[in-house]
């Protein structure tokens, strides 16, 4: 188990080296047994989500630690791999730390105009699970193109209606 030190992290961290893997269309790695337990006890938790900060080959991020199938993995988003220069298959050096501090994720305001417009969606949205308002806000948020956003927020509208797929979900059905 290699810990560290890192300045930029302020905190004690771990680093391990991983194989970039993809499930679906998701890429991620596995962490070691020692890294989870490194982290469980950082977190004090070993259940739901776990946020973390991360550095890829020296390029640091935030992200959520997820259980998914019986295995605890790291998602590694285009933007991550690109900054690390790293695709599915390649090898990379992690650092990683339980990260304490509360995310707020505002929602695109294309989406709050969409639900605005759709009162349906927005009730339907308004009583959705807390875990999956985040998802979907998360999701839209991120995206980095105004095309990619207004085909997505519409996707968004037609899954909260019962008519589509979206985030890797079939339609809700409350």
């Amino acid at each position: 188990m290699l810990i560290a030190f890192s300045e930029s992290m302020a905190t004690r961290t771990i680093k391990f080296p991983a194989v970039i893997k993809i499930i679906g269309v998701n890429p991620f790695v596995y962490l070691p047994p020692n890294v989870l337990e490194f982290i469980f006890a950082q977190a004090q938790k070993d259940k739901g989500k776990i946020p973390v900060r991360i550095k890829m080959d020296g390029h640091e991020f935030t992200q959520t630690l997820v259980r998914y199938s019986g295995h605890w993995r790291l998602y590694l988003n285009t933007t991550m791999r690109k900054a690390a220069r790293k695709e599915l298959g390649d090898s990379a050096i992690f650092e990683i730390a339980f990260d304490p501090g509360k995310k707020i994720i505002k929602p695109h305001p294309a989406f709050l105009k969409a639900l605005k417009k759709n009162k349906a969606a927005n009730k339907i949205f308004d009583h959705l699970p807390p875990y999956l308002q985040t998802e979907i806000i998360r999701y839209i948020s991120f995206l980095k193109t105004e095309e990619s956003i207004n085909r997505n927020v519409i996707k968004a509208i037609d899954f909260l209606l019962g008519k589509g797929r979206f985030i890797g979900r079939d339609s809700y059905r409350g």
